[in-house]
């Protein structure tokens, strides 16, 4: 199966200012990920008993065990972490609003993590195009591989599916 799409300048110009934001940070491989075990913290109903996620130290305060079993321990993958520096980060972003006549940011924003970017346009503008392209950019340029899509209703998640 081949896609056929009439790509339009702005879409182009989307997806290279996302990309752009990264400059700098290296191209790594999926061998290199790193395995995200997360934070496990217990629960008031779970309780001590022998053998379990849980024991005593000499002292008497409760431990969490961290040598799991292997049912236990496969989490997942994520991308390589960015390498770029903070100030690195809000300098390519900057570059990328001036350039685009947009208000420079002062500082990073880190609402979803290290930096949280968002692109919007209207409807019927190629949204699912530019998004899609992004990832697949991402993917050449850095080498990541995991990717979140949040999108606001149902109709666009359908529509989604299908491309």
């Amino acid at each position: 199966m081949k896609f056929r799409f009439k790509t339009q300048q702005y879409q182009v110009d989307a997806v290279n200012s996302i990309v752009q934001v990264f400059k700098g940070q290296p191209f790594i491989n999926g061998e290199q990920y790193t395995r995200d075990l997360g934070v496990r913290k217990p629960t008031v109903n779970q309780g001590y008993k022998k053998g379990s996620l849980f024991d005593m130290d000499e002292d008497d305060e409760l431990v969490v065990k961290t040598n799991l079993d292997d049912d236990d321990d496969d989490i997942g993958f994520s991308n390589a972490a960015i390498r770029v520096t903070d100030d690195c980060l809000l300098n390519n972003i900057k570059e990328i609003q001036v350039k685009s006549n947009l208000h420079e940011s002062q500082t990073l924003d880190r609402t979803l993590g290290n930096v949280s970017l968002d692109v919007e346009m209207e409807t019927g503008t190629g949204k699912t195009y530019v998004y899609t392209r992004t990832i697949f950019e991402l993917n050449k340029n850095y080498g990541w591989s995991k990717f979140i899509i949040v999108v606001p209703s149902i109709a666009i998640r359908e529509g989604v599916k299908k491309s």
